[in-house]
Formats: C-alpha cells, sequence, structure tokens
C-alpha cells in the first residue's frame, strides 16, 4: 500500500543504493508536502502493523475501521506476508533479478529488496510511492547490497510514464522485470484508466516478465468490509475501491497465472500452520501472473 537516488552515495550508503528525485524544476521540499491533518494510507497501514511512522490523524482512522472490521489487523499482516512469498518465489523459482514495486508504503521488516538480495545480491529494485513520509524514511532504509542496487521515486502511479523513464536509470527493460503492484490497484478508482496503466507497464517489459497483485474485495467478509471501506474513505486519501476477484482477474487477460492462481493473500502459497490447517481467508485478493 505501498512502498534510493542521490547524485552521490551518502555517507556509509553502499554505492548499489540511491534515491531518485524528480527533475530539478519538478522539485519542492519533501517536508512541505507532509501533510499532517490529513490520514495516509501508509501510514494507517504502518500503524496497522505495529510500526511507529504515523501521525494521530492515521492513529484515528485506523482505530475507527479496526472498531468495526477488526480483521483488517489480519488483513495487513497476509497482504505483507505475501509479499515475501512472492518476492521469494520470483527469485527462487522464477529467476527475476529486477523488480518495479509500485506503491511501496513505509517501510518495514523484509521490504523486496531485502527478500531478494537475500538469495540474489545482485537484484535490482526500484521502489515508487508519492507519500513524502515514506520518501524520508526510504532515503535512510532502503539501502542495497553492494552488488546489486535500489532506487526510489517519487512519483503516481497515475503516470506509468514517468515511473517508466525513471526506473529505466536503474533497470533494464531488455530483461524481465518483476512489477509488484500490492495494495494500489485498489486506489485507481476508474477500470478504464487502471487498464490503461496496467497495459503500459505490460508494453514496458519483455516476455518472461511478471506482474504481483493485491487488490482489496469483499469476496470473504461482504458487508463487513463494505463498511470499512466505507468509514475509510470519509477521510482517508486515497479513497479505495473495492472490486471482485472476478474483475481484478480481467486486468490481466491473456497473461499466465501462476499456481495457485486468484486466491486470498493468506492462500496464495502459504507457511504450513502447526496444526496443518490452512489460515483463514482475507478480503485481499492476490495474484502472480507472467507475460508469454
Amino acid at each position: 500500500m505501498l512502498h534510493m537516488h542521490l547524485s552521490s552515495p551518502a555517507p556509509g550508503q553502499p554505492d548499489g543504493a540511491h534515491v531518485s528525485e524528480p527533475p530539478a524544476a519538478d522539485r519542492e521540499p519533501v517536508t512541505s508536502r507532509l501533510n499532517t491533518d490529513v490520514p495516509h494510507t501508509a501510514r494507517i497501514w504502518n500503524y496497522w502493523l505495529g510500526g511507529k511512522d504515523n501521525f494521530a490523524v492515521d492513529r484515528e482512522v485506523g482505530d475507527r475501521v479496526k472498531g468495526i472490521f477488526p480483521v483488517v489487523i489480519e488483513l495487513a499482516r497476509a497482504d505483507r506476508l505475501f509479499l515475501g512469498r512472492a518476492v521469494r518465489h520470483l527469485v527462487t523459482e522464477a529467476g527475476i533479478r529486477q523488480f518495479l514495486d509500485i506503491g511501496t508504503g513505509l517501510p518495514s521488516q523484509d521490504n523486496t529488496h531485502e527478500v531478494a538480495q537475500r538469495v540474489a545480491p545482485e537484484a535490482r529494485i526500484v521502489y515508487v510511492d508519492n507519500d513524502p513520509l515514506v520518501l524520508v524514511h526510504a532515503r535512510a532504509l532502503l539501502t542495497s547490497s553492494p552488488q546489486g542496487a535500489t532506487d526510489y521515486i517519487d512519483a503516481d502511479l497515475h503516470d506509468p510514464d514517468a515511473i517508466l523513464r525513471r526506473a529505466a536509470d536503474t533497470l533494464n527493460f531488455g530483461e524481465p522485470v518483476a512489477i509488484m503492484l500490492l495494495g494500489v490497484m485498489h486506489f485507481i478508482s476508474d477500470d478504464d484508466e487502471l487498464q490503461q496503466i496496467i497495459d503500459r507497464l505490460l508494453a514496458a517489459v519483455p516476455s518472461g516478465s511478471y506482474v504481483a497483485v493485491a487488490n482489496t474485495t469483499t469476496a470473504v467478509n461482504g458487508a463487513a468490509t463494505a463498511e470499512a471501506v466505507r468509514v475509510w474513505n470519509i477521510d482517508a486519501q486515497p479513497k479505495l475501491k473495492l472490486r471482485t476477484p472476478e474483475r481484478i482477474a480481467r486486468f490481466f487477460t491473456g497473461l499466465e497465472v501462476v499456481e495457485p492462481g486468484w486466491v486470498s493473500c493468506s492462500r496464495w502459497r502459504p507457511e504450513p500452520q502447526d496444526d496443518g490447517s490452512l489460515p483463514a481467508e482475507v478480503d485481499q485478493w492476490c495474484g502472480i501472473v507472467r507475460k508469454r
């Protein structure tokens, strides 16, 4: 939900880690864009996951949603655990060494580059988010192994061309790339616009590339999830759009779906539980698709 390029590495920072800023004409001080009066998705999720990088306004909305939908904590955790399993699959089984993680969110444990570079230190990762607090933390925490590279792009999914143009400084789009769209598609409310964005991203990567997806749905808890999203959308930014599992899958028609297909985040190749049972489903639907 989210999610580096300095002209020279910061003191103590590996050469492979930098933070990518917008062109000079488009830049403004990050702190000037940090609005602590409006709750923001990245900070609310950080609060739900037990983090401390949030403000009172974020905790207020987080508590309000949690009060009517307590399983949101399990949903947030399941989404985060899916990220780790997806990245490990893409690195170890699919051989991917490049990641474009859009909607990074605030750095937590087992970020994309940490999971990927644990297996493949040469992996290259570009993070994309538009929350200034994420940028501040990305500068300090999202640092690469010496063999690989990490980059942070301050950009918005609504502008995929800008993302692709700046990601090309770090990623080689002639080689397969895994595009991570976890907890970010549901912030694009117009289905046609979202389809155009997905098509543009896929057009930029070669055969053998992948897309990992997670989007909120009401398939499990129905009206309870819908009410939680209604409360979320009163104050939080950006607004969230619910979609059915079938609609989520349709955005990727024609692509090869990796087993086990489109499922709850908690059910995508889960770690075995002590009693051998499957984890409970959550209203965050996910899947990984491959471009032929």
